[in-house]
């Protein structure tokens, strides 16, 4: 009975949450889709940046950043889509249909992809800063954003942005020991 009781107190907070910040609001909500599809084009300029440059270059350290990060996003998208499989949760406005969508709901909720991708590439990115806090906080304002984009257009519970990003954080930290391991 507690746990029942504890699993719909914490549905409750989910979906009163997720109401708060999914406002509709035409003048932002195309600013809002730009920052959620940013996932389609920002990793590839990184780590096709930091390839291009280490191969006409012939610097390692930008080879290696190129490694890790395809590797931390690529983990967190195998992650994400086995969970979103076996956990099947629907998107919000399946079970909520006042939640405002600006798509047809697909596919799973839980986690949310685009949560785990960028925070595992802005995880690796703040390895490479290599603990220059003026580079390494700003740029978590990247994946913050994104999962924000998610829950303001109705497609993610608060609770599937935060799986998403301890995904993503895990493993851009597994993908920086790992290279480090492979890489001396």
């Amino acid at each position: 009975m507690l746990f029942f009781s504890t699993a719909v107190s914490a549905q409750n907070f989910d979906i009163e949450l997720l109401r708060k910040v999914n406002v509709e609001n035409p003048a932002e909500d195309h600013f809002w889709m730009d920052v959620s599809n940013s996932i389609k084009w920002a990793p590839a300029v990184y780590v096709g940046g930091n390839l291009t440059y280490g191969l006409i270059e012939n610097d390692k350290t930008a080879l290696r950043y190129s490694l890790e990060s395809s590797m931390s996003m690529g983990v967190s998208m195998l992650i994400s889509s086995v969970l979103k499989k076996a956990v099947g949760r629907p998107r919000p406005s399946i079970t909520y249909p006042e939640i405002n969508s600006y798509k047809e709901p697909n596919y799973q909720s839980f986690p949310s992809s685009h949560s785990a991708l960028t925070f595992a590439m802005t995880t690796t990115m703040a390895y490479h800063a290599n603990g220059r806090a003026y580079i390494s906080i700003p740029i978590f304002s990247w994946p913050i954003g994104v999962g924000y984009s998610r829950m303001r257009l109705g497609r993610h519970y608060p609770t599937d942005v935060l799986g998403g990003a301890i995904i993503g954080i895990g493993s851009g930290i597994f993908s920086h020991w790992l290279t480090g391991r492979i890489i001396k």
